[in-house]
């Protein structure tokens, strides 16, 4: 329940930061005529967001059981890259995540409605598929039969809501960096354990090889149907008989995934670096002349 509200919380505090951004750069460019097609987008896009997850969740038990692990294990690598993305690029441009909407938004201003209607949707629609991808995976993943991962969904969603209003207010001031930070590192852990489940979903589909190749089976000291068993599928999809290949894709996934996000940014392209004297500009001293 946990990794489902942090997904939300995550996923719906960026749709709600860029919400509160047009809406609030709108009202004080004296543009409210333009509120309505924002409002316009951003409903379609919630709705996309919803019949999307409902697609995935109805069209599939129409599957057969083989049909279903593949389904489910393609889409929980599929979504795992797309969060991993997604982290990565919030870490990186969240500075200039105001003034880049703006931007977006004085050129939809000149081009009509349906440019404000289409940029309203795609800042939101990206993040409402994201969300019913990875929601929808890592329920599949926990497999408990349970409203709870859609609950703590839904929870998530709507603590981002309220956190976006008070934003907007200006009754909350929080720092956005190290929270993207803090959340994202916990988001990597959580795709993770997606991803190792979804490996094990192609097993099951017997599209890769190794179903019955396990590394270890603790199920008789953590207990599947036990309180702490159930805590710990719920938060980091953990299973106490991972194939071999699980934990060989958990470990190469984790480690230099979260290694990369906790590296200072702009450490790759080589930002900070010292520079040598000749690069600097210094020129090398004449010889003195006989």
């Amino acid at each position: 329940m946990f990794s489902n509200y942090l997904i939300g919380l995550r996923e719906g505090l960026e749709a709600s930061l860029v919400v509160c951004i047009l809406i609030a750069y709108l009202v004080k460019t004296g543009r409210r005529d333009a509120l309505k097609p924002i409002w316009i987008g951003i409903g379609v896009a919630v709705a996309l967001a919803l019949g999307f997850g409902c697609a995935l969740e109805f069209g599939s038990q129409e599957l057969t059981f083989e049909a279903q692990e593949a389904l489910g294990g393609s889409l929980s690598v599929i979504a795992v890259g797309l969060v991993t993305w997604m982290v990565f690029w919030m870490r990186r441009t969240a500075r200039h995540l105001k003034s880049e909407l703006h931007g977006k938004l004085d050129a939809a201003l000149q081009m009509g409605t349906g440019a404000l209607v289409a940029t309203a949707f795609l800042a939101v629609g990206r993040e409402g598929l994201e969300t019913s991808l990875f929601v929808w995976t890592s329920v599949h993943a926990a497999g408990d039969g349970t409203p709870r991962p859609l609950i703590g969904a839904a929870l998530g969603i709507g603590t981002a809501v309220v956190l976006g209003w008070l934003f907007y207010r200006g009754a909350l001031r929080i720092n956005l960096s190290t929270f993207f930070t803090w959340t994202g590192g916990m988001l990597v852990v959580v795709a993770a354990g997606v991803l190792a489940y979804g490996f094990h979903d192609l097993q099951e589909a017997d599209w890769l090889p190794g179903l019955y190749d396990k590394l270890f089976d603790i199920s008789d000291t953590i207990p599947p149907d036990s309180w702490y068993g159930t805590l710990l599928k719920g938060v980091f999809n953990f299973q106490p008989d991972p194939t071999v290949l699980q934990v060989t894709v958990w470990l190469l996934y984790l480690i230099p995934t979260l290694v990369l996000f906790l590296l200072p940014v702009g450490f790759a392209s080589g930002k900070g670096k010292v520079k040598a004297p000749d690069e600097q500009g210094s020129r090398p001293s004449k010889a003195p002349q006989a």
